[in-house]
């Protein structure tokens, strides 16, 4: 799989702009604000529904302007493909100028790795960026995973406002059990499916993080959930019934999920070095990578946002030789060679791209 062109019209800074890309790796290089993420941003958005950055719509829009499209051409099978969307009060995504019901049909189509600078805040952060990493994996994967999240959030606002209800309204509390059943029902298919990604990501990412320190460093990641069968789920949520009618809000489900990375049986974000920090998502972006490969037999699409920023020369070069058969898209502020490689290098100043290699 890769992007052949892509085509912007008023989104972000750019007034219009076309740009050809190598099925390898493309490097785009300028100084800071001149658009280098907005193309990025553009592919992750026609691949995922969604913004990385925003989740308004008035941002993608340039100033001045009523609407923005954004059009991907790429081969996928050794066909060629066309994604459109077009922005104004809403999204509207079209395949093949096939407009798409739901926007969450165009999840799947391409698929892609995202690197940005922020990504050590996986480790550092609340558990919310783990688990959104884990759904943005899962939902390339399993289009059935995007469906139930939906559902699952609609029934946990619902049995919120129920507990909110029984508080201040003395409504009745044998109406949660209708809630409840609904919440592990759904609850513990969302579960099994990340467990099963989680085992898969730790197949892949103990042999890449060996083989990138020498074989110095063992990591594993360890999913870390309050509910693992369904009997435990129904026995904590009704423990805890009285407890979620005083604070009015749900506090047993896989809303809660999180995971933990160990490096020798040392939890990395607490005992972790920087070094230690940054190379455990690298290694975790190159898992992923990976098991969407096996999944799709394909080769995601990897977004390398501010590349440099977080990575020394040599270990750019070590990433990039061990993604060789993947497109790349890079964005970085100097200009810098990659040695016994072809690629293309474009110039981005003033929201204008120019091809120098």
């Amino acid at each position: 799989m890769y992007i052949q062109k892509i085509k912007l019209q008023n989104f972000r800074n750019y007034d219009f702009e076309e740009i050809e890309l190598y099925k390898g790796t493309n490097i785009f290089f300028g100084d800071n604000a001149q658009g280098k993420t907005n193309i990025l941003e553009a592919i992750f958005i026609s691949s995922l529904g969604k913004s990385f950055r925003t989740n308004k719509e008035k941002e993608l829009i340039k100033e001045n302007k009523e609407n923005a499209k954004i059009e991907i051409e790429f081969v996928k099978e050794k066909r060629t493909e066309k994604i459109k969307l077009d922005i104004a009060d809403k999204k509207v995504f079209s395949v093949n100028e096939i407009i798409l019901k739901k926007t969450s049909e165009i999840v799947g189509k391409i698929n892609i790795v995202l690197f940005t600078p922020e990504d050590i805040n996986i480790l550092k952060n609340e558990p919310i960026k783990r688990r959104r990493f884990l759904n943005i994996m899962i939902s390339q994967l399993r289009p059935l995973y995007i469906h139930l999240l939906s559902q699952y959030n609609k029934i946990l606002e619902q049995r919120n406002n129920y507990l909110k209800q029984i508080k201040y309204e003395n409504k009745n509390r044998s109406n949660l059990e209708i809630w409840d059943e609904q919440l592990i029902n759904i609850g513990m298919k969302i579960f099994n499916y990340r467990k099963e990604f989680i085992e898969k990501i730790n197949e892949k990412i103990k042999k890449i993080h060996l083989d990138t320190t020498e074989n110095k460093e063992k990591i594993e990641i360890k999913y870390k959930s309050n509910v693992i069968s369904e009997e435990e789920y129904r026995r904590k949520i009704k423990i805890k019934q009285e407890d979620d009618i005083q604070k009015g809000y749900t506090s047993i489900g896989i809303h809660r999920d999180d995971f933990e990375i160990y490096i020798n049986k040392k939890d990395v974000s607490v005992f972790g070095s920087q070094g230690q920090q940054r190379s455990s998502i690298i290694s975790l972006k190159l898992a992923e990578a990976e098991v969407i490969y096996d999944e799709k037999e394909d080769y995601p699409i990897l977004l390398l946002d501010d590349f440099m920023s977080e990575l020394d020369k040599k270990r750019v070069k070590g990433f990039i030789k061990r993604i060789k058969d993947n497109q790349v898209l890079i964005t970085c502020t100097d200009k810098f060679d990659i040695d016994n490689m072809v690629y293309n290098v474009y110039k981005v100043e003033k929201a204008n791209v120019e091809r120098m290699k």
